[in-house]
């Protein structure tokens, strides 16, 4: 079961996992999170929110409560426009069911699935309840401004549970100042990355339909069509969940909250990870599993209880996802404590972007003046956010050995023995932080690894292979992905002789030819050429002195896109789609990022190779707001 857990994110669409499927109505429900949290005062019972005129639930602050129980704004005449097959089968939902009337109009937000209308009961919509710290300052209650879920599914297939959800469905007590609503533009651009993510097999929230609200005119910076997101996860908790209860002081419910996610969330207190007996976090062997609730693990200044494992489960989750960030270069420009899941998943999609020249410095985000999100920073931002989760979770960890005792469950830490709690939890903190550092490293150098055609991974390929090619790339001004694809197509029994190295190294090169600072062609191909010996050694080394070219270069194609949405593709996508009316457009694209590694999609072979080969000189490292 843990093992699902880990690869969950990953779409059926890839594994092979066969489904007839269940309609929209029929596919079995649940509501966890509502019946296991506290709700909002205002409104007791689902009935009573029901009963409330859509137009008086307004923006407040919501105390003591992790989320209200409010319905989807009715919308008029929605217009479906795209779905995503392989989120259709992932959620159990059999094909052909999007042409209904049940479908559209439920992921609209017209129609509620679960709820007796008559008898006034049953599973009902609901809003969350977070803070979060955003640019490195604490900004108060923020929460679900626009997304309501509606249910939780369960694939009978695999067993997996996800959360549906609406986003753009209208305003919540957590809309703040703004309007509840989500434009197309935006729209676009997440119902797409979701599902390019998860092809890529890097940990995200999902993306299951796309709905034109033809008759909502939204503010931003203009008037733009509104749209609605139907998107799906494991879970929408975030780090900014905890945020908030820590503020308020609310430590009950920081308790009740964690052992929810332990055992709701996740597969349970003994699915988690088992103290770690390496210091520097490197691990001899895989952590053990299995370990009791109600075990104690490690000397007493680092004593371990099973918050502790908690605290353990999230944070690797993010080492990894962040790594696979950085392995395929994906930036998303907003990583406020809000936008950092608890489950490990990319999350809430604004200004992202995937590099195009390989620049660590280069954030998408227009209003990111200080690059505190930008590429090279992400890591050590993701980890920023898990401090203050290690934080929100203190005084649990801290405890130790006396986490259930009924003193310290009701009334907290004695004042004397505060200090002895803050400095353990400060010591299990920091030994995190360095797992963090252990897990974050192994994952980049596996994908790295991978991504350059090797079957394992030597300490000197760090320095000679990717350190290297990165600085290569940046000075060069070449294109991150694409390098990698082009790299999958060399023979290496073409590249034996100095001569030969520089003649492949022009593939690498931009239309225009050499670009960068100074760079002539000359110097650049020589640079690319002795890079291109050194990995030419080193595949002689994995794969033999034959180099077995065909096998290798399948693999490559495996792990090596050779379509990205880069930000140009979309903004011609949201340009044909919003003023044009092209709607197949958006169709043939979702296909390209639902399969990203093939050579051609059976479309039109110009504009597939237009969509895949190199971006526009003047549409490079493009940058957008947070307006959405």
């Amino acid at each position: 079961m843990r093992l699902s857990q880990m690869t969950s994110h990953l779409s059926n669409g890839a594994n092979g996992i066969a489904y007839p499927g269940k309609s929209l109505a029929d596919l079995p429900k649940s509501w966890t999170f509502t019946s296991s949290l506290p709700h909002d005062s205002r409104f007791p019972t689902p009935a009573d929110s029901h009963k409330t005129p859509r137009d008086d639930i307004e923006p407040r602050q919501v105390k003591g409560a992790l989320f209200t129980w409010v319905r989807p704004e009715v919308t008029k005449e929605p217009e479906l426009l795209a779905v995503s097959k392989a989120a259709l089968k992932d959620l159990g939902i059999k094909e052909g069911e999007e042409k209904t009337k049940e479908f559209k109009e439920t992921l609209a937000g017209n129609r509620l699935l679960g709820w007796d209308e008559e008898k006034g009961e049953g599973g009902y919509p609901w809003a969350q309840c977070y803070g979060g710290w955003q640019f490195g300052s604490w900004a108060g209650q923020l929460g679900d401004g626009r997304a309501i879920s509606l249910f939780e599914t369960t694939n009978p297939s695999t067993k997996i549970r996800y959360e549906l959800q609406l986003k753009g469905a209208g305003v919540t007590p957590y809309s703040r100042f703004a309007d509840g609503k989500a434009v197309l533009r935006s729209s676009i651009r997440e119902f797409v990355v979701s599902e390019a993510l998860n092809a890529l097999e890097i940990p995200t929230t999902r993306a299951l339909s796309l709905t034109l609200l033809p008759h909502s005119k939204v503010l931003r910076e203009t008037t733009e069509p509104g749209a609605i997101v139907a998107r799906f996860a494991q879970s929408w908790l975030r780090i900014g969940t905890f945020d908030i209860l820590r503020a308020r002081g609310e430590r009950d419910m920081i308790r009740q909250l964690s052992t929810y996610i332990a055992e709701n969330v996740f597969d349970g207190w003994e699915s988690l990870p088992s103290r770690n007996p390496a210091d520097d976090g490197k691990e001899p062997e895989p952590l053990k599993t299995g370990i009791a609730k109600d075990a104690i693990e490690g000397p007493a200044e680092f004593e371990e209880n099973r918050f502790t494992r908690l605290y353990r489960e999230i944070v690797r989750r993010n080492a990894k996802t962040v790594a696979a960030w950085q392995a395929y270069a994906f930036t998303n420009g907003v990583l406020n404590t809000d936008n950092t899941s608890i489950f490990g998943l990319s999350i809430d999609f604004g200004p992202f972007a995937f590099l195009d020249n390989f620049d660590p410095h280069y954030t998408p985000n227009h209003d990111d003046h200080m690059l505190r999100y930008s590429y090279r920073n992400q890591p050590t931002i993701i980890w920023w956010n898990l401090v203050r989760l290690g934080e929100s979770l203190g005084e649990l960890i801290g405890i130790g050995s006396g986490i259930d005792e009924p003193e310290f469950v009701e009334k907290g830490v004695r004042q004397e023995n505060a200090d002895d709690l803050v400095s353990r939890a400060e010591n299990l903190i920091t030994r995190v932080g360095e797992e963090y550092k252990a897990t974050f490293l192994t994952e980049y150098k596996r994908l790295m690894t991978a991504r350059l055609g090797l079957k394992v991974f030597k300490d000197e390929d760090f320095d000679s292979l990717f350190s290297e090619l990165l600085d290569t790339m940046e000075a060069l001004e070449l294109d991150f992905n694409q390098f990698f694809r082009k790299l999958g197509n060399l023979n290496v029994t073409n590249l034996e002789t100095e001569e030969q190295r520089k003649e492949a190294a022009g593939v690498f090169f931009h239309h225009e030819g050499v670009t960068g600072l100074n760079n002539t062609e000359e110097a650049a191909r020589k640079r690319i050429g002795e890079w291109l010996e050194r990995w030419r050694n080193r595949v002689y080394e994995d794969w033999g002195p034959d180099g077995e070219d065909e096998a290798r270069q399948t693999e490559m194609k495996k792990v090596n896109p050779k379509f990205i949405p880069k930000g140009w593709v979309l903004d011609e996508l949201i340009r044909r789609v919003e003023k044009e009316g092209d709607r197949e457009i958006l169709d043939r694209v979702m296909q390209m990022a639902l399969h990203p590694f093939e050579e051609s999609w059976g479309w039109d072979e110009s504009e597939e190779e237009r969509f895949c080969g190199d971006v526009p000189r003047a549409d490079r490292a493009m940058q957008c707001s947070c307006s959405s």
